[in-house]
């Protein structure tokens, strides 16, 4: 099967013409319970929860009720036990939060880590839209952020790409904590729904954490997480030019304590990040810049042709 993503498209980012015709790669894949594929190296995946369920009516207790569904209130009003009762809800929410924070707007090979990230996010919000759920999302950088509430249609979709395709690279010169978008997340996501994140996870520390793991008691999670090459590990012995097109630094990577120390610290970080998926039932994906975001999606949530 030919790549879905055109080698010869702009670098740099995706246009939101680009983000539409992903619609079609979007119907090789499915966001629903029980598509879960064997593990990929590199990756955890979790089972996912389903849809969400909505309140629909107390009535007086019964043996065998989960005491966890008292209604408490009624309850005490009444003065005999209540239990809730909630029906499933036909539409899930898929929330879908991009981080476009400046590192994101970096690549040595492929193309920018924010592109991919474009592009997951857009592959997200399609298989969710043809699968009859509701879409929303974040888009996030250092000082600004846009959401938009789940809400079912084409339209949430493609108001969620135009803002995509139309956001500016950051210049700020170091990334924030992630604690204020997962702090977000945490307000807007309606129990049962399923969470992305988008993301290279700079500046994931403990108050991010924190969110994290209150974000995914009651909601499925996955995180996408966007890398490039040289930051797993640095190129062979030499000097390197570096620049974000407003600074330029010269990077020796001649002493092998450098290379090991560099190739150490990511391990830990993208280990702790899996340890966390593990240990709370996200998911968890790994998209190179010079992946095909189509590909990587589909080892885990490709359908089957059976």
């Amino acid at each position: 099967m030919k790549p879905a993503v055109a080698t010869s498209a702009d670098p740099l980012r995706a246009d939101l013409a680009e983000l539409v015709r992903l619609s079609e790669a979007a119907r090789q894949l499915q966001l629903r319970p029980g598509v879960v594929r064997a593990r990929q190296a590199g990756q955890y995946v979790s089972r996912l929860r389903g849809r969400g369920m909505e309140f629909d009516e107390s009535r007086p207790y019964q043996p065998g009720d989960d005491v966890r569904n008292m209604d408490w209130r009624v309850t005490a009003r009444i003065g005999k036990p209540y239990s809730k009762l909630f029906r499933e809800e036909r539409e899930r929410p898929v929330l879908i939060a991009v981080d476009a924070r400046a590192p994101m707007f970096f690549a040595t090979r492929g193309r920018f880590k924010w592109v991919r990230a474009q592009q997951t996010a857009a592959l997200l919000a399609w298989t969710a839209f043809q699968a009859g759920d509701r879409v929303g999302g974040e888009i996030f950088a250092e000082s600004s952020h846009l959401e938009l509430r789940p809400r079912r249609g084409k339209a949430r979709v493609l108001r969620f790409l135009k803002n995509l395709a139309d956001q500016p690279p950051s210049r700020a010169p170091a990334p924030v904590s992630l604690e204020a978008p997962l702090r977000r997340m945490h307000r807007t996501a309606h129990p049962g729904s399923l969470v992305a994140l988008v993301s290279d996870f700079r500046g994931f520390d403990a108050a991010a954490e924190r969110w994290l793991i209150r974000l995914a008691r009651h909601n499925d999670l996955m995180l996408v997480q966007i890398h490039d090459p040289l930051e797993a590990r640095l190129p062979e012995s030499g000097r390197y030019r570096i620049s974000d097109g407003r600074r330029a630094l010269t990077l020796d990577t001649g002493a092998r304590a450098l290379q090991r120390t560099y190739q150490a610290r990511y391990r830990e970080r993208v280990e702790h990040l899996r340890t966390l998926c593990r240990q709370h039932r996200m998911t968890w994906l790994s998209c190179a810049t010079d992946e095909d975001p189509v590909a990587v999606l589909r080892r885990v949530y490709g359908r089957s042709r059976g």
